[in-house]
C-alpha cells in the first residue's frame, strides 16, 4: 500500500503479548492465542493469549492477597496519589505508542486516539486528588454518651470488563477511581483490543503500584468474563458492554456471591434540535455525534429529533457535514472516521442498514459499505421518514447511522426522547435557555449536553438511567461506588449496664 508522509508504519510483525499477574509478565507458552488483525488494514498485528479459568483463579488470588494484606488499601490517601501521579505522567510519555497499537487494533483514527490517551492521563491525575480527599462523616448528636462515625471502606477485589471501542478510555475512566478507593483490581478486556490494557498493567507497576493490585487476563467473554461474573472471591464487577450482556451478567452474579455490579449499557440517544439553535453549529454537533468512533460509541447522538419546521434543511446541513468528512486510514493524521472494528458488527450495522430500508425510511446519504482497497468500512448514513416504531428508531445500531424524526412542540420533543428503553445521555440545541433546562430536567439520561455533545472531563460522572445501567464511574463518585459505608458507635464512659 502507498505510504503518504503523515501515515505511521504497519508493524513488521505482529506484536506477542502475556498477560499480566502479579507485577509481572506471565508468557503465552503452553496457551492458544487469539491473533487480531488490523480491522483497517486487514494484517495480524497482535497475538494475545487465550487465558483460562486457572489462569483468573491465579489473577483473582493475587488480586486477593494484596488486598487482604493491605499493602494498597493499608496506605495512606498522600501514598495512593503519589502513584496514581506517576502513572498520569507515564501515560503522558508513552502516549503515542499507546494510541499507535489503540488504532491498529480498534480501527480509530490516530488523532482521536492520541486525544483519549492524553485525556486518560488526565483522569490518573484527577483521582489523585480524590485518594486524599475521600472521607466518611461524624454525628456528634448522640448524646454526651455516644459518638458516631461513618466511614468508607474499599468494597475489595474490584473485576473490570471493557469493550472493544474504547478499550484504554473506558478502562481509565475507571482504574485510578477504583485504585484511589484502595481497592485490587482484575480486567478481561475485549480480545480484540486487548493490548492497551496490557501495556497500562505494565505503567502501573513502573508507576509503583505494588504487585498485584493490578491484574489483566486475556480471552473470550463468553469464558473468562462468564467466570468473573460468577467467581466468588471478586467482590464487585464492572461490565461495559450491550444491555443483553447485561442482563447476563446480573443473573451470573446473583448466582455466586451478590457482587456488587456497576454496568455501562447500551443507548439510543437523541439530539434533540430547535429551530431556534445555531442550525451550523448543531449541525456540526449532530454530525460528530453519529460520525465519532465511527458510530461505535454507547452515548453516540444516533436519534435525531428535529423541529419540522427546520427538519429537511437540518438534515441537508447534516447530510454536507458528513460528505466531507475525511473517511480512510486511520493511520493517516487527517482521518476522522476509521473503520468498524470487527466484522461481526460490520455485519450488524448493514443489517440495519437494510431495515431501514425494508422498513420505508428515505435514505439520505450513506446506506452501505465503503470500498477502501482493505479494511472494513461504512458509509456515513442518515435516514429521514422515520416514525418511533420502526427498528432502526428503537435498537441501539452502534454505528453511523442517524435516524431523523421530526416534532412541533417542546412537549412533542421530550416524549420522543423518553420514548426508548434506554437513558445513558442526550444532547439540546437552542439559544433559548427556558427550553434547555425544561429538555434537561425532563428528558431521562445520565449525561446530558447543552449545545454540545460527547464532552467531558474527569470531574463529571459517568451512567445511565433505565436499562442503561446502574451506578456511577469517574468524578468523586467513581471513587464512592467503589466503597461501602460502615456505621460505628463509640460509647462514652461507662456504658449503662442491660442487667444491673
Amino acid at each position: 500500500m502507498d505510504q503518504i508522509s503523515t501515515r505511521q508504519s504497519l508493524p513488521a510483525e505482529p506484536r506477542d503479548f502475556g498477560f499480566y499477574v502479579d507485577g509481572a509478565w506471565v508468557p503465552a507458552a503452553e496457551r492458544a492465542v487469539f491473533t487480531r488483525h488490523s480491522p483497517a488494514h486487514d494484517v495480524p498485528v497482535t497475538r494475545i493469549p487465550k487465558c483460562t479459568e486457572g489462569d483468573l483463579d491465579m489473577a483473582v488470588d493475587a488480586a486477593r492477597r494484596a488486598f487482604d494484606d493491605r499493602r494498597w488499601s493499608g496506605l495512606s490517601g498522600q501514598a495512593r496519589a503519589a502513584v496514581l501521579l506517576k502513572a498520569g505522567a507515564l501515560i503522558r510519555a508513552r502516549a503515542e505508542e499507546i494510541a499507535y497499537w489503540e488504532t491498529l487494533e480498534n480501527g480509530k483514527p490516530i488523532a482521536q486516539a492520541r486525544g483519549e490517551v492524553l485525556g486518560c492521563a488526565d483522569m490518573y491525575e484527577y483521582a489523585s486528588g480524590l485518594a486524599r480527599s475521600l472521607h466518611g462523616d461524624s454525628f456528634n448528636n448522640l448524646g454526651d454518651g455516644m459518638m458516631g462515625l461513618v466511614t468508607r471502606e474499599p468494597v475489595g477485589v474490584v473485576g473490570i470488563i471493557t469493550p472493544w471501542n474504547f478499550p484504554f478510555l473506558i478502562l481509565c475512566e475507571r482504574v485510578p477511581y477504583i485504585l484511589a478507593s484502595g481497592c485490587t483490581i482484575v480486567v478481561k478486556p475485549s480480545e480484540m483490543t486487548s493490548a492497551t490494557s496490557l501495556i497500562l498493567a505494565q505503567i502501573l507497576t513502573e508507576a509503583g503500584l505494588p504487585d498485584g493490585c493490578m491484574n489483566v487476563v486475556t480471552g473470550s467473554g463468553s469464558t473468562i468474563g462468564q467466570a468473573m461474573a460468577e467467581h466468588p472471591r471478586i467482590d464487585m464487577l464492572s461490565f461495559t458492554g450491550s444491555t443483553a450482556v447485561g442482563r447476563r451478567v446480573v443473573e451470573a452474579a446473583g448466582k455466586s456471591n451478590f457482587k456488587k455490579l456497576g454496568l455501562e449499557l447500551g443507548g439510543k440517544n437523541p439530539q434533540v434540535v430547535f429551530a431556534d439553535a445555531d442550525l451550523e453549529d448543531a449541525a456540526d454537533g449532530v454530525a460528530f455525534g453519529i460520525a465519532f468512533n465511527t458510530g461505535q460509541c454507547c452515548v453516540s447522538g444516533s436519534r435525531l429529533i428535529v423541529e419540522r419546521s427546520v427538519a429537511d434543511r437540518f438534515a441537508e446541513m447534516v447530510r454536507d457535514k458528513l460528505s466531507r468528512a475525511v473517511v480512510g486510514d486511520p493511520l493517516d493524521e487527517a482521518t476522522q472516521i476509521g473503520a468498524i472494528t470487527t466484522e461481526a458488527q460490520n455485519r450488524t450495522i448493514l443489517f440495519y442498514i437494510e431495515k431501514g430500508k425494508e422498513e420505508g425510511a428515505r435514505l439520505i446519504c450513506g446506506g452501505g459499505a465503503l470500498d477502501m482497497g482493505q479494511g472494513q468500512y461504512i458509509a456515513p448514513t442518515i435516514f429521514g421518514d422515520v416514525t418511533p416504531d420502526m427498528v432502526i428508531a428503537r435498537d441501539e445500531i452502534f454505528g453511523p447511522v442517524l435516524t431523523i424524526l421530526p416534532f412541533d412542540t417542546l412537549d412533542e420533543a421530550i416524549a420522543i426522547a423518553n420514548d426508548t428503553d434506554y437513558g445513558l445521555a442526550a444532547s439540546v440545541w437552542t439559544k433559548d435557555i427556558d427550553k434547555a433546562l425544561v429538555v434537561t430536567r425532563r428528558v431521562q439520561a445520565g449525561r446530558f449536553w447543552v449545545n454540545c455533545t460527547l464532552a467531558g472531563g474527569p470531574e463529571l460522572p459517568l451512567g445511565g438511567f433505565k436499562q442503561s445501567g446502574w451506578g456511577r464511574e469517574a468524578g468523586k463518585y467513581g471513587v464512592e461506588e467503589y466503597t461501602q459505608i460502615k456505621s460505628v458507635h463509640i460509647e462514652i464512659g461507662k456504658r449503662r449496664p442491660w442487667i444491673a
